[in-house]
């Protein structure tokens, strides 16, 4: 696990200066090590630990090291193949490395170190693209081809680890986070109009390729692409895709086994590391998953060591639970605390630390996990990251297995269903109702029925005018369903809607402090396994969430645990955190930045605050994303 960054000219050599200014821009994620490589056509690589021991170069590359595997000088980067002819700076873990390694050794090729890197390099050497498809990991990496004069780019399927590009007058650049692309002079910093609407209103980002900056982009997840050093032009190609068409005839019991034998699997594969293995623990049944396959699988000699916020309010709280799978595990859990003066003391390194802005105070909470794992020595944490968006964990699924129900043929039935499910998760029964109507409407008619309800995509404290001459379009239909509604409704989330965000907000949380997150759940054999299962398997008939999933766990997970019909997870007080830190709030509210965003009207926002704190009106989702943009703007000095 890394940082990564580059730059890329097909005219003048570069000088190094713009590479080390990136490179320490995101040194947080790797404190272990650096190393800078130097590349002009006709000429060996160049590589020092300095960037200032560089000569010039049409192509810069540089990385920091957090050391995970092959922990000494064998894991090093930039890494050149024994010819010469290669290098590559890679960030993430290649989990079968064991196995590819295996299989290239019987081909004829020779390793010099055990690092996942070099097995990665030499990989690429023997098939080109067409191994994208055989790694399972986590990975965003650039190899140079010295010979062909080009560069390559490649994300891992779900984009867990993350890839930015950029274009100045001067250079083409990429690097891990976009920190590190804003320290080149000439990087477009104007607010994206479609991104901010979409954040703004619908609490939506990480969508595609684009970002809130209009001139920064990101290689989208499951993606590669080839850039020339004589025409640096980015057309990213797909390699991989879940395959929604594809329908697997198999019967409960049968899917419930190979669920397990795939995620343990899955997790043995994750555990392998030279550094110890934590875990993040929230008490909900994914990470407790995790927590007890971890011990299912390595036995009593493992030290496991998890960590887990607790809120405050008792209602909130996933205490009892999380004591339940420590004491289950025999895991050492070590628990994160906060109060409203210690958020504030930590937002603006926690936006800082995002780059972009996020959905929710939730994600304090996380961040503060991570600084208690490597505080307490741990770097590497196992999540359950994916699991919800794969196997229809969150109850607005509810909605789309009724629609599908429906669209059978069935519509008395789809209404029994969710008259059940709702009342198992507690889940508004209207409001499934309306979700249920929506994805059976056709496109055209989403937008109409939506206004009928009430509920308008341009509420006031938008500024819509601006966005309309801008051409941002204030769209919220649901896709078409592919067959099944559900599958539909989960691949909406899994690709665009929740998890790309989600993944965004753990890598950036953990790698503040130095941490590698690893999500088994969130491999391709998992993923096309579960998108090919029988709705009934994901969401039972009595309304049960993720299903077959429970079901493989038993004999794991506490049985009390897989039982569990709530759902909290990093759940936050955010509404008496953001009364609590009013100052802070009144202070941005009328700060000068807020004044200049053409994008919101202020005045309707300010009025929207006052009537929270003198008439006690629920807190609205929207007024933190608007918090949460200004100190953005103020950080990153956003233009409009």
């Amino acid at each position: 696990m890394c940082g990564i960054v580059g730059l890329l000219t097909s005219g003048h050599a570069l000088p190094v200066g713009h590479i080390n200014a990136m490179a320490a821009a995101i040194a947080h994620r790797g404190p272990d090590g650096a190393g800078f490589a130097a590349f002009i056509p006709g000429l060996p690589v160049a590589s020092a630990a300095r960037a200032e021991e560089l000569p010039a170069g049409r192509v810069l590359l540089a990385h920091s090291r957090l050391a995970i595997i092959d922990t000494g000088e064998g894991g090093h980067q930039p890494m050149t193949s024994d010819d010469g002819s290669h290098v590559i700076v890679f960030n993430g873990e290649i989990y079968n490395y064991v196995e590819l390694r295996d299989e290239l050794v019987g081909l004829g090729w020779s390793f010099r170190t055990h690092s996942d890197t070099e097995v990665l390099l030499k990989a690429w050497m023997q098939w080109g693209d067409a191994v994208l498809p055989r790694l399972v990991g986590m990975f965003a990496f650039a190899i140079l081809d010295c010979t062909a004069r080009r560069l390559v780019l490649a994300r891992d399927p779900f984009g867990i680890k993350p890839l930015y590009w950029t274009r100045t007058a001067e250079a083409f650049a990429f690097a891990s986070e976009i920190k590190a692309l804003l320290t080149l002079p000439g990087v477009d910093r104007t607010a994206a109009p479609q991104a901010l609407f979409d954040y703004l209103r619908l609490g939506y980002t990480d969508r595609g390729e684009g970002t809130l900056l209009a001139g920064i982009h990101r290689l989208p997840p499951a993606h590669w692409a080839i850039i020339d050093l004589d025409n640096p032009a980015v057309e990213p190609r797909r390699y991989w895709r879940i395959n929604l068409s594809h329908r697997l005839d198999i019967g409960f019991d049968e899917a419930a086994a190979e669920m397990r034998r795939l995620f343990l699997e899955s997790v043995r594969l994750h555990l392998r590391a030279d550094v110890p293995v934590g875990s993040a623990l929230s008490g909900g049944i994914d990470s407790s998953a995790v927590v007890m396959a971890m011990r299912q699988l390595q036995g009593p000699s493992l030290d496991i060591h998890a960590f887990s916020y607790v809120a405050n309010d008792k209602t909130l709280s996933e205490e009892t639970w999380i004591d339940r799978v420590a004491a289950a595990a025999g895991a050492t859990v070590h628990k994160v605390r906060l109060t409203p003066a210690e958020l504030v003391g930590d937002l603006d390194a926690m936006i800082a630390a995002q780059d972009e802005p996020f959905g929710g105070t939730s994600i304090l909470a996380q961040y503060n996990v991570y600084r208690l794992a490597r505080q307490t020595g741990i770097k590497v944490t196992m999540d359950g990251q994916g699991a919800d968006e794969m196997l229809g964990g969150y109850p607005v699924y509810i909605a789309a297995r009724a629609a599908s129900i429906a669209k059978a043929g069935r519509p008395l039935e789809a209404l029994s269903f969710l008259r059940r499910a709702c009342a198992r998760c507690g889940y508004p029964a209207r409001a499934a109702l309306l979700r249920a109507g929506r994805w059976l409407l056709p496109q055209a008619l989403q937008e109409p029925a939506r206004r009928l309800v009430g509920e308008s995509l341009v509420p006031g404290w938008l500024n819509g005018r601006w966005f309309a001459e801008r051409g941002a379009v204030a769209d919220e239909r649901l896709p078409q369903p592919h067959g099944d509604v559900l599958r539909s409704a989960l691949l909406d989330t899994f690709a665009e809607r929740s998890l790309p965000a989600l993944l965004r907000y753990g890598d950036r949380n953990s790698m503040a402090h130095s941490v590698e997150s690893r999500v088994p759940f969130l491999t391709p054999q998992l993923a096309e396994f579960a998108f090919a299962l029988p709705e009934h398997c994901l969401i039972a008939k009595d309304g049960t969430s993720k299903a077959v999933f429970r079901a493989a766990m038993r004999g794991i997970v506490p049985d009390a645990v897989l039982e569990r019909r709530d759902k909290i997870g990093f759940a936050t007080p955010q509404h008496d955190w953001l009364n609590a830190m009013a100052p802070w709030v009144e202070s941005l509210l009328n700060s000068d930045t807020a004044h200049a965003i053409p994008a919101v009207n202020a005045t309707v926002i300010n009025a929207t605050w006052s009537s929270v704190q003198k008439a006690g009106r629920p807190m609205p989702n929207y007024l933190w994303r608007w918090l949460n943009m200004v100190c953005w703007c103020q950080q990153n000095a956003i233009c409009f």
